[in-house]
C-alpha cells in the first residue's frame, strides 16, 4: 500500500517537491486542498496540473475514514463510527457547547477521537479493550476523523449543518485507544492539524487525555507545542485506581503525580483530571477528599462524568442527584468542578460501544 500523503510532514513534502522541481506554491496549493478544502480524492485538486496529481498519485495514497454510521443523541451530540481503508471501525464523538446566547445553534463543537483500534490497557469499565487491542491508527486516520466531520457536515442540507469555516473548534483526544501508546504518530497528526498550513486549531484548543503513561507525560511536557493535558483518574487512591485501572500497578499514583507536577511546571498550564463517577467505586463520599487533595495539589481542574453503561460490564451509573451532590462536595474543597450529566449517554458514547456492538452484529450475521 502507498503512504497517505496526510502522514507525511510538510517538511517531507517539501524535499519530494523539490525533487520533482515542483515550486514551493504548488506545496502551498496543495496543503490547501488536503486540510482547509478536506480533499478526499486526487481529482478534486483541480487547480494543480494533471501531470502533478499523477505523480502525487502514484506515490501517494489520498483517503478519509469512510462514515458507517452516524448516531445522533437529544442533546445533539453526534456519534461516528468510521470504517479504516482496511476494515477496521473506529469511533469519534462531536459534541456541542451549550446554546449559543441569541439562537439554538451551538457556538463551538469538540471532538473526541480515537488513537488505536481497540486498547491495550485494560481499563475494567471501558468498552475500548474488550476485544483487546489491533493496532496504531496512522496520523491520517486520526487526523482524518476531524477532516471527514467537517466533509461530513459540509455535505448536509443548509437547514442542518454548521454554517462555520471550521466545525471542529476543539480536538479531545480520549476516544478508542491510550493515545500516549501510540505518541509518535499522534503528534504528528496533532503537528499538521496545529499548523497554519494544516487545519490551524490552536494548540490550546488540543487537549491530549492518558490513563497515566508517566514517560510521556514528561515527553508532553518538554514538546514545544502548548497541547493542554487530562488525565483518566477514576480514583484518586491507589486502592480504588488499581480496582479500575491496571496501569496503576505499573504507574501508582505517587509516579503519576510526579509527572503531572513536571508537566505543570514546565508549560504552566492547567490540568484537568477526568474522573467517571461509578456507583459502588468511585462515587462514594469519601473519595471527595483524596481527590479534591490531587487537585489542588496539581492546580488541576476536575471534570466529573457519570458512567455510560456499556453491555456487558456490571458498573453502574450513579443516580443524577447523588452526581450532584459529589460535585458540590469537591468544588467546596475548594476545586473548580464540572459535572457532565449528558453529552450523548443515549446513543452509546463511551469509548468503543458502538464499535463493539456492530463489530459484534457483523461477525454474527449469516454469511
Amino acid at each position: 500500500m502507498l503512504p497517505d500523503i496526510r502522514s507525511q510532514s510538510r517538511a517531507a513534502l517539501a524535499v519530494q517537491f523539490a525533487a520533482w522541481s515542483e515550486p514551493t506554491y504548488r506545496l502551498d496549493q496543495l496543503l490547501g486542498w488536503l486540510y482547509a478544502r478536506r480533499a478526499a480524492h486526487w481529482d478534486e485538486l483541480t487547480n494543480l496540473p494533471r501531470a502533478l496529481r499523477e505523480k502525487l498519485a502514484a506515490a501517494f495514497a489520498l483517503s478519509l475514514p469512510a462514515i458507517m454510521k452516524v448516531q445522533g443523541a437529544r442533546d445533539t451530540t453526534r456519534k461516528f463510527l468510521w470504517r479504516l481503508d482496511d476494515g477496521s471501525l473506529v469511533e469519534s464523538v462531536l459534541i456541542p457547547a451549550n446554546p449559543a446566547l441569541y439562537g439554538d445553534r451551538s457556538d463551538r463543537h469538540t471532538l473526541c477521537i480515537s488513537t488505536q483500534v481497540g486498547c491495550a490497557y485494560g481499563c475494567r469499565f471501558c468498552a475500548s479493550g474488550l476485544d483487546g487491542w489491533k493496532r496504531n491508527l496512522e496520523p491520517h486516520e486520526i487526523a482524518g476523523q476531524i477532516l471527514a466531520v467537517e466533509r461530513w457536515n459540509a455535505g448536509l442540507p443548509a437547514d442542518q449543518r454548521v454554517e462555520t469555516d471550521r466545525v471542529v473548534n476543539n480536538i479531545v483526544v480520549m476516544g478508542m485507544g491510550e493515545p500516549m501508546a501510540n505518541y509518535d504518530h499522534l503528534m504528528t497528526a496533532l503537528r499538521s492539524l496545529n499548523a497554519s498550513w494544516g487545519a490551524a486549531i490552536g494548540a490550546r484548543k488540543i487537549t491530549i487525555s492518558t490513563s497515566g503513561v508517566v514517560p510521556r507525560i514528561r515527553n508532553l511536557a518538554d514538546e514545544p507545542e502548548q497541547f493542554r493535558l487530562a488525565i483518566s483518574l477514576h480514583g484518586a487512591t491507589d486502592d480504588v485506581r488499581v480496582q479500575i485501572m491496571p496501569i496503576n500497578r505499573k504507574y501508582p499514583l505517587r509516579e503519576l503525580t510526579e509527572a503531572c507536577e513536571y508537566y505543570v511546571e514546565k508549560k504552566g498550564k492547567m490540568i484537568t483530571l477526568e474522573y467517571i463517577l461509578i456507583d459502588g467505586v468511585n462515587a462514594g463520599r469519601e473519595q471527595v477528599k483524596p481527590l479534591a487533595a490531587l487537585a489542588r495539589r496539581l492546580h488541576a481542574k476536575v471534570n466529573l462524568i457519570p458512567y455510560n453503561t456499556v453491555e456487558g460490564l456490571a458498573w453502574k451509573r450513579p443516580e443524577e442527584n447523588a452526581c450532584r451532590a459529589f460535585a458540590a462536595a469537591v468544588e467546596a474543597e475548594g476545586v473548580t468542578t464540572t459535572l457532565r450529566l449528558e453529552k450523548g449517554h443515549d446513543i452509546d458514547a463511551a469509548c468503543g460501544q458502538l464499535r463493539l456492538k456492530t463489530e459484534r452484529e457483523l461477525a454474527d450475521a449469516p454469511a
